[in-house]
């Protein structure tokens, strides 16, 4: 009688379940706002052209120059979604998104698609931002760059320094938490991105914190390079990743296999310049999937979406090659990638112990 009652029990909760879903289901007006699914792809393919969300003051990263370009590692992966979904690598709207405290305002508010700006995971960011994450693009996490002859070693030497950060950003939370547990003061000085690094560059500040990754790739692109160091002290995890609004599971998944797929051609060779040979003659099944193409004449089980079909990422590899040709064309040496957290899992084998990547694509299958 018992496990009568628990099955009955068990097909009422299941039934009152349905009934919700039917309910819930009449409020979704499929325009991506409250918690309703929504419709990014067909919204993008309608429009014919991708919103992207990038910082446009970050060299290396994302960055305008003189001439208007927007140029930088995560402006990359905006040109492989548009390849992905419109056909052409071309078809981006950069929309500057390099304050960070509106940039996820601007995700809320339709008024991009994605956001692909240096921004870290967070627990709290995806449980009350209504954004959801996508597969990391870049492991850093927080430094601190001084002048070389500053005599700070540490932040141990940091006591009552001047010390520059943007604001609303999870660096201005890491460092006011670093302080307290080592109960040092310090002396915040807060603003844009830009700011931040024009008043440390111009000496009003002791202290530059920030992402390592950002850290370096301002002293790499200045003159006086030689000038300023820094520190070896990280304190925090900052995976950055492309993020989206919550409810539109086909669209977060098309950002996160796009990415997958970059690395994932990495790690088995196929590169900007071998791609179509690769698609028009593939070696075996797996780049046959990948690509989205036949194998030995018959077809292969290949990823595709409802609105995306299942070469997508053939066509984001054909617009900007590979992870590895990414970050050698934007990156490069300003930010060594050998045996590093952004360097593919399997290169691992000739690093020191202790070192490595962990980058590396989830299955094709």
């Amino acid at each position: 009688m018992k496990r009568l009652r628990f099955g009955l029990l068990a097909a009422g909760v299941v039934a009152m379940l349905a009934l919700v879903a039917v309910a819930c289901g009449g409020d979704d007006d499929g325009d991506g706002g409250g918690e309703g699914r929504g419709n990014t792809v067909q919204t993008i393919k309608d429009r014919g052209e991708l919103k992207c969300g990038v910082k446009q003051t970050q060299p290396l990263f994302g960055f305008r120059e003189a001439d208007g370009t927007v140029v930088g590692f995560d402006i990359e992966f905006c040109k492989a979604l548009a390849a992905a979904v419109l056909g052409d690598h071309t078809d981006v709207e950069y929309v500057d998104a390099s304050d960070a405290s509106t940039r996820f305002e601007l995700l809320a508010e339709e008024e991009i698609d994605v956001l692909i700006r240096t921004t870290t995971i967070t627990a709290s960011r995806d449980r009350e931002l209504a954004v959801d994450f996508a597969q990391t693009t870049f492991y850093t996490g927080q430094g601190f760059a001084v002048r070389t002859d500053s005599g700070i070693n540490s932040t141990s030497d940091m006591g009552d320094a001047i010390i520059c950060v943007q604001t609303g950003t999870t660096t201005e939370q890491n460092v006011a938490d670093h302080f307290t547990d080592i109960g040092l003061t310090y002396d915040p000085q807060g603003g844009l991105s830009q700011d931040v690094a024009d008043a440390f560059f111009a000496g009003r500040c002791d202290v530059l914190t920030a992402d390592a990754s950002d850290l370096a790739s301002r002293i790499a692109v200045r003159d006086d390079a030689a000038d300023y160091k820094i520190l070896p002290q990280i304190i925090s995890k900052e995976p950055l990743a492309p993020g989206v609004r919550d409810y539109d599971s086909e669209w977060k998944d098309v950002v996160n296999w796009v990415v997958h797929g970059l690395i994932r051609a990495e790690e088995i060779g196929i590169t900007r310049a071998n791609v179509d040979q690769m698609a028009d003659n593939p070696p075996n099944t797996e780049v046959a999937r990948l690509l989205g193409v036949p194998f030995q004449g018959g077809d292969v089980a290949a990823l595709g979406f409802d609105s995306v079909d299942a070469q997508f990422i053939y066509r984001a590899i054909k617009a900007v090659g590979n992870y590895g040709e990414i970050y050698d064309r934007t990156i490069g040496d300003n930010i060594p990638r050998a045996c590093t957290l952004n360097d593919l899992v399997i290169n691992n084998s000739g690093c020191p112990d202790g070192q490595g990547g962990i980058q590396y694509a989830l299955p094709y299958r």
